[in-house]
């Protein structure tokens, strides 16, 4: 065995592992998830998205299965990705206001009934502190997705909020969990509005 080859199975030992650990404290969470997400559509509410630096990758990512198809030939479901658009996220920024480059869209375009997903690798970001305040303060309902288990947003978070929280791990395996949770909540929100594929 190459040492490389010894590197990448120590990479999926190390990834297995925690996979163990989220699915203990993150699966129990999933349907409710995917509960609230399915109440805002059901209710013509939408699903806003953020996610800070390359967590807003997955925030596309998401809304892309939403607008798309994950598994399933559907209709296209409302969501959008508030860090998607460069140009209004510059144009926030460049007022020196970067920590509000969610929350100002939050209070624009965000109706009472939506759902916003919060992703983040550690949860302690200005910038989703602020957007989860302007989702209370519009009485729409979070679903926080994060690296650590105590953050700041954990402790802002109402009773109706959603947390799922992965083990406290490094920012890379974070990303790896966040795609796999993903892609259970989008199955599973395809599953209640359309039935099994």
């Amino acid at each position: 065995m190459t040492d490389s080859e010894a590197l990448f199975n120590q990479h999926i030992a190390a990834h297995m592992e925690c996979i163990g650990e989220a699915a203990t404290s993150v699966a129990p969470m999933i349907n409710s998830a995917a509960e609230c997400i399915v109440e805002s559509m059901l209710n013509e509410g939408q699903v806003l998205a953020c996610g800070n630096g390359k967590a807003n990758a997955f925030a596309q990512y998401f809304c892309s299965c939403m607008l798309g198809y994950h598994e399933t030939e559907r209709p296209a479901l409302p969501a959008i990705n508030i860090g998607g658009d460069a140009t209004t996220f510059s144009a926030i920024a460049m007022a020196n206001r970067v920590q509000e480059a969610f929350s100002r869209q939050i209070q624009a375009i965000g109706r009472e009934g939506d759902t916003l997903i919060l992703m983040t690798d550690d949860g302690n970001k200005s910038s989703m502190v602020q957007a989860l305040q302007a989702a209370h303060d519009r009485h729409i309902r979070v679903i926080a997705i994060t690296g650590q288990q105590e953050t700041d947003i954990h402790s802002l978070l109402y009773d109706d909020d959603i947390e799922l929280a992965l083990p406290d791990v490094s920012p890379g395996r974070a990303a790896e969990l966040i795609i796999i949770i993903l892609n259970a909540l989008c199955s599973q929100v395809e599953a209640m509005l359309f039935g099994e594929s």
